[in-house]
């Protein structure tokens, strides 16, 4: 084995591709971002299978095996090994780092090369030693892998039961009303902002900007907090306690949050559209779980366009179907599923610290080959 830095072993090359171009492409070939999977191109950067690396933004130091003929946006970093060294072994080398480390600023942190590249590894230089060292973790990796899925099965079976009894209990029946979303909404399908965004300063009293990728697949926020970089004169009215934000457009089109006032002063950003709902016939928790049915999900499938990106108009929302009893009776709706949503909710966690332990055992197989 030998000392080497990784400058020595591999080579960096950068993209000026931004999201908010690719977005609107339709083309063959893809382009990739931290979360995957953005767009496709009509041309591409990389010939051949390539490592990439989040360098800007959440996620830094994420070590990505993409494949050739494709391409990522700005915020990534290709790398590529310099001859006589296998694809894998240096991505595995590079794994077994903890890249956040090097990151510099606060607000929307970023790594270097320069900087990580400078940092000594253990490697050999023997092409059969490098692909028989990947074998071995490969097969090491496929364990703990299979360990994950069968918890993540596990995990996805119960929350298909979840969906379904959802379905049931907003399920339309005799004496109940039939609305659409326009009829029961005080405001119809307000578009957000076509704003980017900037850092987050609390001292400024910044309104935080709320984009779909801040929202996760059970109306909860992440924690990846920024504010819109807007002039004074564009206003929009802050979100309102039980707001519905309704995802329009992207791989997670139909997603939606209900807004509460524990997720602080809130603006949303022009991919998400908003509904207010007339409470005194629609509850909002009630309407949370009606947007987490399966005859939600299926009917958002049969009604999205797809383009470059699966969209759904706010003309479209207006007219999806919703089946509510008496104000009375949907709480005691909403009692009963909050009640099956907690515990099902704790299995979740559970498959998170599942799936973190994984991680972390694949980190000390890396740490111990590499370091």
């Amino acid at each position: 084995m030998k000392e080497l830095r990784i400058k020595d072993i591999c080579t960096k090359g950068s993209s000026t591709l931004k999201q908010k171009d690719v977005e609107k492409l339709s083309g063959k070939y893809p382009v990739y971002g931290a979360s995957g999977l953005i767009a496709k191109m009509d041309s591409y950067h990389q010939e051949k299978d390539y490592i990439a690396i989040v360098k800007d933004g959440s996620g830094i130091g994420r070590v990505m095996f993409l494949p050739a003929k494709s391409s990522v946006i700005g915020t990534m970093q290709y790398i590529l090994p310099k001859k006589g060294y296998d694809i894998f072994y240096i991505g595995y080398c590079l794994q077994s780092l903890n890249l956040s480390s090097y990151k510099q600023g606060a607000a929307i942190p970023h790594i270097y090369f320069r900087d990580y590249g400078e940092r000594v590894v253990k490697v050999t230089d023997s092409i059969s030693e490098q692909q028989a060292i990947v074998e071995k973790i490969n097969i090491q990796f496929a364990k703990i892998d299979r360990l994950k899925q069968n918890a993540e099965k596990e995990l996805q079976d119960v929350m298909s039961c979840l969906k379904a009894t959802i379905s049931r209990a907003t399920s339309f029946r005799n004496g109940w009303n039939l609305d659409t979303l326009g009829e029961l909404s005080t405001i119809k399908g307000d578009y957000g902002l076509a704003a980017p965004s900037r850092p987050y300063d609390i001292s400024k009293n910044d309104f935080r900007y709320l984009r779909i990728t801040d929202i996760t697949e059970w109306g909860e926020l992440n924690d990846d907090i920024v504010a819109a970089d807007i002039d004074s004169d564009i206003k929009q009215e802050p979100l309102a306690e039980g707001d519905i934000l309704f995802a329009r457009t992207g791989a997670t089109v139909g997603k939606t949050l209900i807004y509460r006032k524990d997720f602080g002063d809130c603006l949303f950003a022009g991919y998400l559209i908003r509904y207010r709902l007339d409470k005194n016939r629609i509850l909002p928790r009630y309407m949370f779980y009606v947007t987490h049915s399966d005859i939600y999900y299926k009917w958002v499938a049969q009604k999205q366009k797809v383009a470059a990106q699966p969209n759904i108009s706010a003309k479209l929302y207006n007219q999806y179907p919703i089946a509510y009893p008496s104000v009375e009776e949907q709480k005691v709706i909403i009692s009963d599923l909050d009640h099956i949503f907690s515990k099902v909710m704790l299995l979740q966690t559970s498959f998170d610290k599942i799936a973190k332990e994984c991680e972390a055992l694949k980190q000390s197989i890396l740490r111990e080959i590499f370091d």
